[in-house]
């Protein structure tokens, strides 16, 4: 049966994982499968974009019937003609006769050398660099992307869902196990390896054409990027990007060393452990591998990552160990560049592997490798404790300070975090031509580097959906001058039913658009959301600060003040019973009147003015 999922109105992934693959590519070992993504497009005229490897054809053709539902496919566009985006190209033109194949004219060769002479009975249409196909309501844009992995690939720009379709750019390893969107998942920590392993290995030879794609889409739109394999992104995409612009241009993500060794018997293994240990020791991050154990793929996605690399080889056959020797001329077909390097040789007899290792990394790119070579017969001795200690000073010489992250826009003045307490805030998001805000209370700042806060949102609030939506969102840090009338109009109302800035002439708006209240507020902060934690009846917003400003030098509201200064005292009228008084915004819950007994009232019930929950109510007589 079909397992489709629409990204937009007009636009449904009919891809499929594959989860039973051992080894992509023959090599890449993919213990968490892979994904084939294939998009149809249904404008006026219909189009699909790529189709998938064989493995998975079955479901790939039950999805593309479904998202057509009975309607002719005028377009396939191939993006890329690699096997595992092409090997049911055929059978789709059996499938669906009159189909017009657009492509690069690279491709057109390719498609003859896969298919033979079925392919000559094709209707082909070539494009060009910044050639167009109107389809509707939207026009298609190609742009020539060559080696980025082969020669043929191009990329299709979507103006109107401005979608970019990126062929294997911003691709990743693994299957997407029901999620289809990057902010579905927690990227960052669970996948980002997987993404750096697949660009390292499959890409990573071609910076200088990933860098060259890179400026021919910068002018673009990206709303959302739809690759060939991995997630779709439709929220911080600039984050995936800016990754892409370290990998492609062989800058290291982070300061720290990697250590990579070959070890018999465990003395050379012993050898780069003590490194190791004196480097952490020195407050370096670092990183170790078998060369024997670990597959060659990971370790050079972590050579990509890190700034500093150590490799420490047993000699073997007056070679260098045979996994060692492979790793680092798998390494130098990559390209590595602009990496600091030190090496440490092992042999019995003759210990050679220093010398040889150096010959194979020494052609690379700005690659330092460091004069001392740690060379041990056998093992590690005793008197050569300085001979160690001054390898890893020379390591420590050349580690690079850390750099301090740079806004994204506006400024970000430090001042403007410490005005953050348990207090009470005015939350605003904009969607459309639509502007909201809320109260909430709870507002913390995560990290400093990168800075990152977090705001919790009730989901029945408008705003959280807004946000959910968007992505973005302005904090409005409250003062103590703030009269209870502000509470009322953001917090006892919902966007829903008022516009809750109609007649407001003090609203200002930040980079991002969004509105914030520069009255009875101290600082604003505004917010571009990178993770969203489930928390059951409030969503958990962790952003990264794009602007941050101070506006007075007035104390922050605390809870606790509110309560004191500004909320006024609960007055119930006279009741023949018992009253439940809400402690945040007085409504009055009168038991004669309603005619139910305070506690049989259902866990859930809340105040109908704040939705705050029964806890919050106070029964009195």
């Amino acid at each position: 049966m079909h397992c489709t999922r629409e990204i937009t109105q007009d636009l449904v992934w009919v891809g499929a994982d594959d989860r039973r693959l051992a080894m992509f590519e023959g090599v890449y070992s993919v213990p968490g499968g892979v994904s084939y993504n294939s998009y149809l497009l249904r404008d006026e005229k219909t189009v699909l974009f790529d189709t998938v490897d064989k493995a998975v054809s079955r479901v790939f053709f039950e999805n593309v019937a479904h998202a057509l539902g009975g309607r002719t496919l005028d377009y396939v566009v191939v993006l890329h003609m690699e096997p595992d985006h092409s090997a049911t190209l055929g059978e789709l033109l059996l499938r669906y006769p009159g189909v017009t194949v657009v492509c690069s004219e690279k491709s057109v060769q390719m498609m003859r050398q896969f298919f033979g002479a079925d392919a000559d009975g094709w209707h082909i249409q070539t494009v060009g660099e910044g050639g167009t196909l109107c389809v509707g309501r939207r026009t298609l844009s190609f742009y020539m992307a060559p080696m980025v992995h082969w020669p043929e690939v191009m990329v299709a720009y979507d103006d109107a869902d401005k979608a970019l379709f990126s062929a294997d750019a911003f691709g990743s390893f693994g299957a997407l196990n029901g999620a289809l969107f990057a902010d579905e998942v927690d990227f960052m920590r669970d996948y980002l390896d997987e993404a750096r392993r697949y660009y390292a290995n499959i890409v990573g030879k071609y910076g200088a054409q990933v860098r060259s794609l890179l400026k021919k889409t910068a002018g673009l739109d990206i709303r959302l990027l739809c690759p060939l394999h991995g997630f779709v992104w439709r929220r911080d995409i600039e984050s995936y990007v800016e990754k892409y612009q370290k990998w492609s241009s062989y800058s290291p993500e982070d300061a720290g060393v990697m250590v990579a060794y070959a070890s018999v018997y465990g003395n050379t293994e012993n050898a780069a452990a003590i490194l190791s240990t004196k480097l952490r020791e020195a407050c370096v991050r670092t990183v170790m591998y078998d060369v024997s154990v670990t597959p060659a793929s990971e370790i050079i996605a972590a050579a990509f990552r890190w700034s500093h690399l150590v490799f420490a080889s047993t000699t073997y056959n007056m070679g260098v160990f045979v996994t060692m020797d492979e790793l680092l001329r798998d390494l130098a077909a990559h390209g590595l560049q602009n990496r600091t390097v030190a090496l440490i040789e092992n042999g019995s007899w003759a210990p050679a592997s220093g010398k040889l290792m150096r010959e194979i990394l020494a052609p690379l790119k700005d690659m330092r490798i460091l004069e001392q070579t740690l060379s041990l017969r056998s093992a590690l001795r005793e008197d050569q404790s300085a001979e160690m200690d001054a390898l890893a000073q020379a390591l420590l010489a050349t580690l690079p300070a850390q750099a301090a992250a740079a806004p994204a826009q506006g400024a970000v003045e430090p001042d403007a975090f410490f005005k953050l307490s348990y207090g009470l805030f005015v939350l605003t998001a904009r969607e459309g031509e639509k502007d909201n805000g809320c109260i909430i209370n709870t507002v913390l700042q995560l990290t400093d580097t990168p800075k990152r806060i977090c705001a919790a949102v009730n989901k029945s609030n408008y705003t959280h959906g807004m946000i959910a939506r968007t992505g973005r969102f302005n904090i409005s840090v409250l003062t103590e001058e703030t009269p209870f009338d502000v509470f009322k109009h953001f917090g006892f109302q919902s966007g829903r039913d008022v516009d809750k800035f109609a007649g407001c002439a003090q609203e200002l708006r930040a980079h991002n658009g969004v509105l914030y209240l520069p009255k009875y507020t101290n600082a604003v902060l505004s917010g571009r959301v990178v993770e969203t934690v489930d928390c059951g009846t409030h969503s958990l917003f962790v952003a990264e600060v794009d602007e941050a400003r101070a506006l007075s030098a007035a104390p922050s509201v605390t809870y606790a003040y509110y309560f004191a200064n500004i909320k006024p005292k609960p007055q119930p009228k006279p009741a023949a019973g018992r009253v439940g008084v809400c402690r945040i915004c007085g409504y009055v819950y009168d038991e004669a009147k309603e005619g139910t007994p305070f506690e049989q009232l259902p866990a859930d019930w809340v105040c109908p003015l704040c939705k705050h929950p029964k806890s919050d109510f106070e029964l009195q007589k």
